[in-house]
């Protein structure tokens, strides 16, 4: 990633939104314009989190406290607080914990920060809890929520909290960020944040992963490929498959080096037993890394989703005649041939029920089946 100099501390890796930049950086730097309860929206990608952090930084540090600023950019400063779900939902208990340390006073910085991670995360029952410490907070407390937009969270909480929407970057201007900071060439980080759809994190994941490349390349041309009900679940089958590789190949590492860690500090050496007095807490970081993996697994599944609503909005555009502007312009000539013989209300059918596809799968629908349905609409242009 691009280095932050000094100069540029605590908002060097914010980029592309200038206008919410602004307003946070004079909201940080003058008391009357500082909200007590913040909610920053746009689409995944777009820096919501980077912008939060940068935020976070300049309320908690004194001016020109560098130290200060890069520890709470590292995200161990004792009064900033970073609640992040590594499951499908932020649990009530971890809404609750929140809550009391809200409560308390800072003890190093200026205020003391409260940044919620994925709030769309949070049912009904979890986000009222959150609302009262929204409407009463300490003089010195600030919430920061994020979420892809307003209509994520309920209005109850909408109403307490100033909102500030992101927008999408350029394609060109994700692929001079994908060069800057990955050092890939430009044509690899021009395809690659096109892919992406301007999605700066996945567009940094496709500029360097051959796998990830790989993979989507693989689940498009099998969609492309289905003609019945039986390569439909084929194909589903193999989506869920490949999804569950990519989940793995993310969370993977990370689970070897928390496992090692947990060992290490409980005094196992590496590669003997674990003792009976220990495997309990060794089986609490299984569950969580359990759920961690589930929700990687959803997530997978809804980019690969995101990745197929491209593809057809493609079809689409060459179907009333803007074929210059084409996503996936690697399978122009399979585009092309499906968009011929297909009717653009065939078209837009398939787009809906990719979207219902996605509702489902928000429901806790069976990824598989919920696949299956979704690709027999593509094999037959009809609903089922």
């Amino acid at each position: 990633m691009i280095a932050a100099t000094p100069a540029a501390l605590p908002w060097g890796e914010v980029w592309g939104q200038d206008d919410a930049l602004g307003q946070l950086q004079a909201a940080a730097s003058d008391p009357a314009q500082l909200a007590h309860a913040w909610l920053i929206t746009g689409p995944a990608g777009s820096g919501r989190s980077t912008l939060a952090a940068a935020f976070a930084a300049a309320l908690i540090a004194e001016p020109g406290d560098e130290a200060a600023t890069r520890q709470v950019l590292a995200g161990t400063h004792p009064d900033l607080t970073t609640l992040r779900t590594e499951g499908v939902i932020i649990s009530i208990k971890d809404a609750r914990a929140l809550v009391e340390r809200s409560y308390f006073s800072p003890s190093l910085g200026r205020y003391r920060v409260m940044v919620v991670e994925d709030a769309d995360r949070m049912v009904e029952r979890t986000s009222n809890v959150l609302l009262k410490a929204l409407e009463e907070p300490p003089e010195r407390t600030v919430w920061v929520l994020c979420a892809p937009s307003e209509a994520d969270l309920l209005p109850t909480i909408r109403s307490r909290v100033r909102t500030l929407r992101l927008h999408e970057p350029d394609v060109a201007d994700v692929a001079r960020l994908i060069v800057a900071r990955t050092g890939v060439d430009a044509a690899l980080a021009e395809q690659s944040a096109r892919l992406a759809q301007r999605h700066i994190g996945m567009a940094v994941r496709l500029a360097t992963d051959e796998g990830a490349r790989a993979r989507r390349d693989e689940t498009l041309r099998a969609v492309l490929a289905v003609r019945g009900v039986g390569t439909a679940v084929e194909t589903a089958a193999r989506i869920v498959q490949l999804a569950t590789e990519d989940a793995k190949a993310l969370t993977a590492e990370r689970d070897e080096a928390e496992r090692a860690s947990l060992l290490r500090t409980l005094g196992v050496a590496p590669g003997a037993a674990v003792p009976p007095a220990v495997r309990g807490q060794l089986s609490a970081l299984e569950d969580e890394q359990k759920r961690r993996a589930t929700r990687s697994l959803r997530d997978g599944i809804d980019r690969v989703l995101t990745d197929l609503e491209s593809m057809f909005r493609d079809v689409l555009m060459v179907q009333f005649g803007r074929g210059d502007d084409l996503i996936n312009r690697e399978l122009c000539d399979q585009i092309g041939a499906l968009a011929a013989v297909w009717t653009p209300q065939r078209t837009l059918t398939v787009l809906d029920q990719i979207s219902a596809t996605r509702t489902n799968l928000q429901g806790n629908a069976a990824p598989a089946l919920a696949l299956e349905s979704m690709l027999v609409t593509v094999a037959s242009g009809r609903t089922p």
